[in-house]
């Protein structure tokens, strides 16, 4: 296992298409949810604690790979009620599958695009590409709990012109939150084979599910979810 490979797969300049989307975040701005650094930071607690939980009990069974990308992607798909967040995550799934299949090529990765030939889920991709790469189950569980905070946080300084010292900073503190979920992630996928798919999390963020739907009505927005 290569520690470089975990620092390429989080690095946030990664081709994997995350940029273009907020991970809710456009809609809690314009909904006064998200008015600044300490509202952006609450916003993230509960994400890393609802969605990011879930993202990372997928990306670390994956990893581990104790149970078919197809079972979890349907795992994904029963536990994202948004049809707007579904369509948002096959669609960053199909691009980080592209990027992986380039950087750690790998017959599991080429054997999951034909299976998804319009893009699995992507917590379920990054699980698949931390395995080629080298790397275990809390590796990816790190990598997809870091991720469902730091791209609201990104995308926070570009829709509110907020200091981007401010949203790190806001990153840093919940830096104990992120050790506990992707622990409690990794404990989850560890429990797979003996108690099935009913082992991961199933955390729900109704107003994240909510935002999506409306957000995907705009006929103007900066980010694609």
């Amino acid at each position: 296992m290569s520690r470089a490979a975990l620092l390429i797969l989080a690095d946030g300049r990664f081709p994997a298409g995350g940029h273009a989307h907020s991970g809710g975040a456009e809609a809690a701005v314009k909904a006064g949810r998200i008015t600044g650094a300490p509202s952006l930071e609450a916003f993230c607690r509960g994400r890393l604690h609802t969605t990011g939980l879930v993202s990372a009990a997928l990306a670390a069974a994956a990893a581990l790979g104790v149970a078919e990308p197809t079972a979890l992607d349907a795992a994904a798909d029963a536990r994202t009620p948004s049809l707007a967040l579904r369509t948002a995550a096959r669609k960053l799934g199909r691009q980080l599958l592209r990027a992986a299949r380039a950087t750690w090529p790998s017959p599991d990765l080429d054997a999951l695009a034909r299976a998804f030939p319009k893009g699995a889920h992507q917590p379920v991709v990054l699980g698949a590409a931390a395995r080629a790469a080298g790397l275990g189950p809390a590796d990816a569980a790190y990598c997809a709990a870091y991720e469902s905070i730091s791209g609201p946080a990104t995308a926070v300084v570009r829709l509110l012109s907020l200091d981007p010292f401010d949203a790190t900073a806001a990153l840093a503190r919940l830096g104990d939150d992120v050790d506990r979920v992707a622990a409690a992630a990794a404990a989850a996928a560890g429990r797979v084979p003996d108690e099935g798919l009913d082992a991961l999390p199933a955390a729900s963020a109704p107003l994240l599910e909510i935002g999506g739907e409306a957000h995907a009505a705009w006929p103007v927005r900066l980010f694609a979810s």
